[in-house]
């Protein structure tokens, strides 16, 4: 079991090596070259940019029992295929009750935008996003160890 990362545009890396310093996890992080990411923990696997070229790294490396960061729901989707758990920056859970509506609601407001449409942009990030984050990464770890 490890974690991998979707790190090309990942906050709280820090609190994810932490849980996973904690519990004696391998961390793999993902970027592509236009992103320039060190850790003294994590491994930093840098792929070749691209569309998509991370998150399909991601998605094909994951394996049962992993738990993959990624704020991306069609990488989620994928690697609850494979029975991995998927968790995003700020600390959502995404599990077989939630990805269909979080697709659906993904391509609304897909095809709000391409008709003209504004869509909310993402809230800035907050202690509380933190806090969720490093608390439910340790209840994967728990789910996912047994």
């Amino acid at each position: 079991m490890k974690i991998i990362v979707d790190a090309d545009a990942c906050p709280g890396r820090e609190l994810i090596e932490k849980a996973a310093k904690e519990n004696k996890i391998d961390v793999i992080m993902y970027c592509d070259i236009n992103h320039a990411i060190t850790s003294e923990y994590s491994i930093v696997k840098i792929v070749d940019s691209g569309f998509q070229s991370v998150d399909m790294k991601v998605a094909n490396e994951a394996k049962q029992g992993d738990i993959v960061v990624t704020q991306d729901f069609g990488v989620a989707a994928m690697v609850l295929g494979k029975s991995a758990y998927a968790i995003s920056p700020k600390g959502y859970i995404y599990d077989n009750d939630n990805i269909d509506r979080l697709l659906f609601e993904r391509h609304l407001s897909s095809k709000a935008r391409r008709n003209g449409e504004k869509t909310s942009n993402p809230k800035k990030r907050t202690e509380e996003d933190n806090e969720r984050l490093y608390r439910n990464i340790l209840r994967l770890i728990k789910n996912a160890i047994g």
